[in-house]
């Protein structure tokens, strides 16, 4: 096998073996490679260059503080977020939305019906999966939809960075619903806003980490002009 095929097998490996994580273990992640994994993923493209995003790593106390008071302000309903999101979809990609659902609470054994329990696990979102460190994505303030996209090129980047470490990891549209409290805690400056949250560390052999959503068809989003 030559170095090319090599670094292909190697990179379709790491692509396919990451997805979103729902459990993870104490075990703290090294601050050298939280740098390694973000300094790397500075090399992620930007329109010109322009590297449009902030992240804070939150660890320990803080996160602590975090995992403590952010499912108490959810309950309460005391939501704000820097950015507009209403998570209505139709056709394809409401159906595509539904089978993630499905396929996540058929693997917790959770039915239909058990609207309690499917709440009591989304409030989970706000506890950081347990995980032991938790990266929030921001842009700065005044930047729209062609800098997000931006940061998504980023963020993909440190997800599979992470994967190539042995890590997982979980991106939370949910976490940049309390920005109210995100903000004041981390010091959020006015010139940056919150896009969303990413859990991050060392998964456990939990059925819900097994969880494979499927993805389109490439004939369905592919088309060649020639």
């Amino acid at each position: 096998m030559n170095d090319t095929a090599g670094s292909a097998e190697l990179f379709v490996n790491i692509v396919e073996g990451r997805r979103s994580l729902r459990e993870f273990k104490p075990d703290p992640v090294s601050r050298q490679i939280i740098e390694s994994v973000f300094g790397v993923a500075q090399r992620a493209p930007s329109n010109c260059n322009t590297q449009p995003w902030f992240v804070h790593i939150v660890t320990g106390d803080t996160l602590e503080a975090l995992r403590t008071e952010l499912p108490a302000k959810f309950a309460a309903g005391e939501v704000a977020l820097d950015f507009p999101y209403d998570g209505q979809y139709q056709g394809v990609y409401k159906d595509r939305q539904y089978a993630s659902a499905t396929a996540l609470y058929d693997a917790l054994g959770i039915a239909r019906e058990q609207k309690a329990e499917r709440n009591a696990w989304f409030m989970r979102n706000f506890g950081f999966f347990d995980a032991p460190a938790v990266a929030f994505f921001t842009l700065p303030t005044g930047f729209g939809l062609r800098e997000a996209c931006d940061l998504g090129m980023f963020a993909q980047t440190v997800m599979l960075g992470l994967t190539a470490h042995g890590l997982g990891s979980c991106p939370q549209t949910s976490l940049a619903f309390l920005a109210n409290v995100i903000r004041p805690t981390l010091g959020l400056g006015d010139h940056e806003q919150l896009m969303f949250g990413m859990s991050f560390g060392y998964p456990t052999e939990a059925a819900v980490n097994d969880v494979r959503t499927e993805r389109a068809a490439i004939e369905d989003v592919l088309t060649f002009h020639c």
